[in-house]
């Protein structure tokens, strides 16, 4: 897997994301993710913040770590990637505010779109999830 943590600057990366709303949100949602994972922010490849990690082994045999929680401030939207997919996260979901969902993408144009209590308490289950899940390394 070529996304990997580094010792690239999160600091550097957050100064040159987008404009002044979109490098705002992103310290918004540095500060969020550091405060439910209890981690320092870390870069993973070069456009992924991430908290925390955790090893996956799929029955397939493929494995590898990836952030526990994370996120990237690209040009459309915030990235944010929720790990626990969403199949559990209806109702939050419900009350999230404006968003869009891929697998495990969640994407906000603005955190001011969005409820950010909802957002934090969809982090921290997500979190949980994937902490429980993979405790021991596996599937």
């Amino acid at each position: 897997m070529k996304t990997r943590p580094n010792d690239a600057s999160v600091k550097d990366f957050l100064a040159k994301a987008g404009n002044e709303r979109r490098r705002g949100d992103a310290l918004a949602l540095l500060e969020l993710m550091k405060g439910v994972t209890g981690e320092e922010p870390v870069m993973w490849g070069d456009s992924i913040v991430g908290f925390g990690s955790y090893h996956y082994r799929y029955a397939s045999g493929r494995e590898g770590d990836w952030p526990l929680a994370g996120f990237s401030p690209r040009k459309h939207a915030l990235t944010l990637y929720i790990m626990s997919g969403f199949a559990k996260h209806g109702e939050l979901l419900s009350r999230l505010g404006r968003h869009r969902t891929g697998k495990s993408c969640l994407y906000i144009k603005r955190l001011e779109d969005v409820d950010l209590n909802v957002l934090r308490e969809l982090v921290e289950r997500s979190v949980e999830e994937v902490s429980t899940r993979y405790a021991g390394g596996g599937s």
